[in-house]
């Protein structure tokens, strides 16, 4: 039976996410010339097309996808392979393969790698980021050891909680808690899709509705909604009405009034921020390692 190694499962891999050959090629640091030989090569020992062109780029033929299916399950198994064997040296090295919330890769991630790697130098790290709803599907498929994820997701195995924060209105000018049905909203679209592979999760918007819900009897007066929370906040700041975000985003140097969202039972609307993983992947050394570091910062 023909085998497919390594490369070839790559090869695959990166025409399925590019629909380009020049740009797997590119991934795979070999010229599309080399790239389509290996191609015709596989085509004549499996016998079938593996690719098609049309309007779309370069598509996997039907036969070509479950060649894919193939490809993806032996990476995934050697990448077991050697992390296992990595393992049972007693070192901790290898690869973590991380996927990280977009926002917190960007305001808290950089330092916590730069001191794991200082103690642990011998770890890589490939990190994701992404949308939290893309990281948790990334986590629920293998794709990565570890998530670092917002909002309250289902999820059975190992899980820490990581953080905590206020979510708040923020105007230019001072408002009082019953002017907010008048004025103007700048609401927050979540870029994501809250429902994933038939799971559900508590997402910032749900949090805000209900917590509106509790103290206003018909919907705000929105102006304008918008995916990203530093534009929330420059609207606001140009005086184009009121937001509601996580504190987070807020510093002194905005100047701009703020407050926390209150629940009448007297809890505060927060915004959680967890670590999940699977239970067999936090018995590999540098994950274990990994989830005890992020776990003490």
């Amino acid at each position: 039976m023909t085998m497919m190694d390594e490369k070839d499962c790559l090869m695959l891999c990166y025409i399925a996410e590019e629909h380009s050959l020049k740009r797997a090629a590119d991934r795979l640091y070999i010229t599309q010339p080399a790239l389509t030989y290996r191609l015709n090569q596989m085509e004549k020992e499996f016998g079938v097309p593996i690719i098609v062109r049309g309007n779309r780029g370069t598509q996997l033929t039907m036969e070509g996808e479950r060649l894919l299916q193939y490809a993806k399950r032996n990476l995934r198994e050697l990448t077991e392979l050697k992390e296992a064997v990595i393992h049972l040296s007693g070192e901790v090295k290898g690869t973590l393969r991380l996927g990280i919330s977009s926002y917190y890769g960007h305001y808290r991630l950089p330092p916590i790698l730069k001191s794991f790697k200082d103690i642990y130098p011998d770890v890589q790290f490939s990190v994701t980021c992404g949308l939290s709803a893309e990281i948790y599907e990334m986590l629920r498929g293998d794709e990565i050891h570890l998530g670092v994820i917002r909002n309250d997701y289902p999820w059975s195995e190992g899980k820490h909680l990581l953080h905590e924060e206020h979510i708040c209105v923020i105007s230019k000018e001072a408002v009082a808690l019953e002017q907010l049905p008048e004025l103007p909203l700048i609401r927050y679209k979540d870029p994501g899709n809250p429902q994933l592979s038939g799971h559900m999760y508590s997402s910032f918007n749900e949090s805000v509705q209900a917590w509106w819900s509790e103290r206003f009897g018909r919907p705000p007066r929105v102006s304008m909604e918008v995916d990203s929370y530093e534009t929330c906040k420059e609207m606001v700041r140009h005086g184009l009405g009121y937001s509601i975000v996580p504190e987070i985003f807020v510093s002194p140097k905005d100047e701009l009034y703020a407050f926390h969202l209150i629940r009448q039972n007297g809890d505060p609307v927060l915004r959680r921020t967890w670590m999940l993983y699977k239970n067999k992947s936090s018995r590999l050394m540098a994950v274990e390692r990994f989830v005890e570091w992020m776990l003490q910062t």
